[in-house]
Order: structure tokens, then C-alpha cells, then sequence
């Protein structure tokens, strides 16, 4: 199968935590029913109600907005019968919710589509919706049953629970400062590399290191962690958890202090570390922000845990169009559209906040990275990290 149901679900549902908690914004425009006048025929019907095809079709220019990696996918059956069951949970869900958490999944809605507009501008946010032939209301519908759901979940997790988590991951919150050159598979200027020539490169530059030479002036020449590179190669007090390359992270919270490593391979290229510091984060030390990033994470994980053990109970027909990618019926009742909690990638605080997860890998979560790469940008340059100021991001090193 092209299409990995974990990772999407995971893309999908951080995309949508992520804008939100970027913003604090106040207040929110009224939000409208889940459809007008609808006439088109039902593509899924479940207990208490259906998804009928503009519903479907309007999910799919949504998702194609909100994760646009995805829109290789959507012709595929396989995908469709994925998202229609997204769209089923939380359709169900919202409608199970309080009326506390509707309200609250309103107004988170309303600010997340107003931090949309701040962040482009609101004449490219027109465009971006014109662009998949959206309207905002339609986006505004789809995103107040999403946070609905989420503020639901969210409101049902303790604080005995959220400390619970904390302990099962207390390396995540660690505080660390390193040193970091990275030997990219892609360098500065977007040009690929070997793993051989890499290696070679990192090697001379470890040597260089053994022989006295100044950290931080080599990162700024060799580095292409664009995140650390002109700054001397220097994380100064980071969360554990904001790391997401495994190979990296383990040498964080492992190397001895002061001593740097010998190039540490990684999908990225090599890596060479020091750790200036490490330390322990008390609970009672923790953020609200942190705490909220704990929140959301187990909030996510009981969606997921809904997804995979009590949707199929709940769907009566899936009757999608039929498409070229005939390898996969898109009928049926079967499957759930995630096929796992919490074990793709590992999650990411912002520069404030740490990170918790939940499921089979310690440090991992829904709402956490779903590949554990760094992202690239359309310039080349390799980020081993991206900051947020509110808990939910998933990290990008």
C-alpha cells in the first residue's frame, strides 16, 4: 500500500492541533451546521446519521488545504475510505460532546481561521480557499467539529493522568544545551550528497575538532542545520522532546558531557554533538504549557483509541464513487483509518514547552512528528527544529 493510514492520520490531525494552538486570539464569527440544503446522495450512513457526497467531496478540497502533501492520495480508494471514516468520527463525536466543548470548539475554530488569515495575509487566505474551491464557512464547519471533538477528549483527561504520562517520559522534558554540526545528504545550497561524501566531510571535521578547533566557527562553515548553524551550531536550554531524530536525540540524552561524538548517521546525513549540559525537569517545574501539551496528546489518544476499537460498531455502509485505483473497493465497513496510537515519530514542544505522547513508544503521541524527519525548505536548507509558542507541535528535526 502507497498510502500509510498511520502517518496521515497523525499529518492530518497535527496540522489541525498545530494552527490552533499557535494562537490565543479572542472571540470567533458564528459557525454554521454541518450543511445547508444537501441533496446529493449518501456516501456513508452510521448510527445516527450519514455523509453524503458534497460532504465527502468538501472533506477532501479541506484536506488538500490543510496537508497538501496529501493530494497525491486522493484519487486513490484506499484514501478516500479513510478520510470518510475521519469524517464519520468526528461528525459522531461532535455530536456526543458537551455543550461546553462545543462552545469552546467554536471559538477555538473561529481563532484558528483568524491566525490562518494573520499568518498570510487575508487575501492569500481568500486564494489558498479559491485555490481548492472552498468556501470559509465550509472550513469553519469542518474545523469547529474537529476541535469540538478534541476540547471533548481533552476535558476527560486528569491531571493524575497527565502526571502519569509525564513519568513514563520524563526524558522528554529533560533541558539540555548542545553543540550540533550537521553533514546534510542535501546541502545549503540544495545540492545531494553521498552518505559516502558525507561521511568523509564529517570525519575531516571531527578531526579538525580533536586537533583544537573552535566549535562554533566550523558549525557556521560546515553546518547545514540551518536551525543552529549561525548561531555557532548552539541549542542553548531545549527541551529533549523539541528533538525528533531519533540517532540524534539518543546521543543527547546519553553522550557524556563536554566530549563530542564521532559522526552519528541519521536519514539526514552525520551528525557531530556535544552536550554542553543536561538536566531534569521536576514535575512540579513543568509549564502550563507543557501540561497542556501532555493534555492534548492524550486527548488525541483517546480519538485514536475510538478509531480503532469502537468506529467499525457505529458504521452501517461506506458506498464511495468507484475510481481509476480499482486495486481497492473504498466499500465496505472495515478498518478504521489509523492502525495504531502513538508510535510514529516523536513529538515536539516549542521552545517553551516539552512533550509527551502516548501508546507503544515512550515519547511518542498522535499529535506528535509522524515520520520524525527534519523538514527541508524550498530553499534547501535543512531545520533541525521548529519553535512554537504553544504546546501541540510536532517537531520538525
Amino acid at each position: 500500500m502507497l498510502f500509510n493510514k498511520k502517518k496521515a492520520w497523525r499529518g492530518i490531525l497535527l496540522t489541525l492541533v498545530c494552527v490552533l494552538t499557535l494562537s490565543v486570539l479572542a472571540a470567533c464569527e458564528k459557525g454554521g451546521s454541518d450543511k445547508e440544503k444537501d441533496a446529493s446522495k449518501p456516501v456513508a450512513t452510521y448510527e445516527g446519521g450519514e455523509i453524503t457526497e458534497n460532504e465527502f467531496e468538501t472533506q477532501k478540497k479541506i484536506m488538500t488545504f490543510m496537508s497538501p502533501e496529501y493530494a497525491q492520495f486522493m484519487d486513490m480508494a484506499d484514501f478516500q475510505d479513510y478520510l470518510v471514516k475521519q469524517k464519520i468520527a468526528f461528525k459522531y463525536l461532535s455530536g456526543k460532546a458537551t455543550d461546553d466543548a462545543k462552545k469552546e470548539g467554536e471559538k477555538k475554530a473561529g481563532q484558528q481561521i483568524d491566525q490562518m488569515k494573520k499568518q498570510v495575509g487575508d487575501d492569500q487566505f481568500k486564494q489558498l480557499l479559491g485555490d481548492q474551491k472552498l468556501k470559509e464557512d465550509e472550513l469553519k464547519q469542518y474545523l469547529v467539529q474537529v476541535m469540538t471533538v478534541m476540547e471533548d477528549m481533552n476535558a476527560k483527561v486528569t491531571e493524575d493522568d497527565i502526571k502519569k504520562q509525564y513519568e513514563a517520559n520524563k526524558q522528554d522534558f529533560m533541558v539540555a544545551t548542545v553543540h550540533h554540526i550537521l553533514i546534510g545528504l542535501t546541502d545549503s545550497n540544495n545540492k545531494e550528497r553521498t552518505k559516502e561524501d558525507a561521511l568523509k566531510i564529517a570525519k575531516d571535521v571531527k578531526s579538525q575538532l580533536d586537533k583544537g578547533g573552535d566549535f562554533a566557527e566550523l558549525a557556521k562553515k560546515y553546518s547545514d542545520d540551518s536551525s543552529s548553524k549561525d548561531n555557532g551550531g548552539v541549542y542553548k536550554d531545549f527541551t529533549v522532546g523539541q528533538w525528533s531524530v531519533q540517532e540524534f536525540k539518543e546521543q543527547v540524552l546519553t553522550l557524556p558531557l563536554n566530549k563530542i561524538s564521532a559522526p552519528v548517521e541519521s536519514n539526514l546525513g552525520y551528525s557531530i554533538i556535544k552536550v554542553d549540559s543536561r538536566k531534569d525537569t521536576p514535575y512540579d517545574k513543568l509549564t502550563n504549557d507543557q501540561k497542556e501539551m501532555i493534555r492534548s496528546n492524550l486527548g488525541a489518544s483517546k480519538i485514536d483509541q475510538f478509531m480503532q476499537n469502537d468506529l467499525t460498531k457505529i458504521i452501517k455502509k461506506i458506498d464511495l464513487p468507484k475510481t481509476a485505483d480499482t486495486s481497492k473497493s473504498g466499500t465496505g465497513t472495515t478498518g478504521t483509518g489509523t492502525s495504531g496510537s502513538g508510535t510514529e515519530g516523536t513529538p515536539s514542544g516549542g521552545s517553551t514547552s516539552g512533550t509527551s505522547g502516548s501508546g507503544d513508544g515512550a515519547g511518542t503521541g498522535t499529535t506528535g512528528s509522524s515520520s520524525g524527519d527534519a523538514k527541508t525548505t524550498d530553499k534547501g536548507t535543512t531545520t533541525f527544529e521548529e519553535k512554537v509558542t504553544e504546546p501541540g507541535e510536532g517537531s520538525g528535526k
